[in-house]
């Protein structure tokens, strides 16, 4: 067993290389730059959702009350007319660039610290780097695309898109992985 507090180097730099290479992934390479589709009209629709007075929120449309009424013939109709679709509305302003890059460093960070909690309970100091690599590694995979298919399958998020987001989250496990194979202690 290895204390979490021999770990605190690894889930540190592990987490900077993981914030790092998002910045790489998404700002030199953009291979997720056409996920996001422009709304047709969007003055327009923008208007709309301003004099309806849509606030911050996720929303479903069409909405039925409750289970019940989703399988009604209105419902249905609904349904069938279009558009079926989610949206999530998010604070006005510009991006809140410095809070979500902080919060995302700090997601690195509490993933580091699972990982180094499930990795220091089932390993022993002394143990392969391949060792510590596998359970790290599956760990940080858990905590970086685990649950991402769960927004293709429930929100209709394109799966090419998710997929992407998966194989991102591979690349940080990988790192992640690396660095407390590489920090270990003996």
């Amino acid at each position: 067993m290895v204390p979490l507090t021999e770990l605190w180097l690894a889930i540190i730099i592990s987490a900077a290389l993981v914030f790092v290479a998002s910045s790489v992934i998404h700002m030199l390479l953009k291979y997720h730059q056409n996920e996001y589709k422009k709304l047709p009209d969007e003055a327009k629709l923008l208007e709309a959702m301003r004099t309806a007075g849509v606030a911050r929120g996720t929303y479903a449309f069409p909405r039925a009350a409750d289970y019940k009424d989703m399988s009604s013939p209105e419902m249905v109709e609904k349904y069938n007319h279009g558009p079926v679709g989610m949206i999530t509305v998010m604070q006005n302003g510009p991006p809140a660039m410095g809070k979500y890059l902080t919060m995302w460093f700090i997601y690195c960070l509490a993933i580091g610290v699972f990982a180094a909690y499930l990795a220091g309970r089932t390993l022993s100091p002394g143990d392969e780097y391949l060792q510590v690599f596998r359970v790290v590694g599956t760990a940080a995979f858990l905590g970086y695309a685990g649950a991402l298919a769960q927004d293709a399958i429930w929100m209709g998020r394109a799966w090419s898109a998710t997929i992407k987001s998966m194989v991102d989250g591979m690349i940080y496990a990988f790192l992640t992985a690396g660095v407390f194979g590489w920090l270990w202690p003996q």
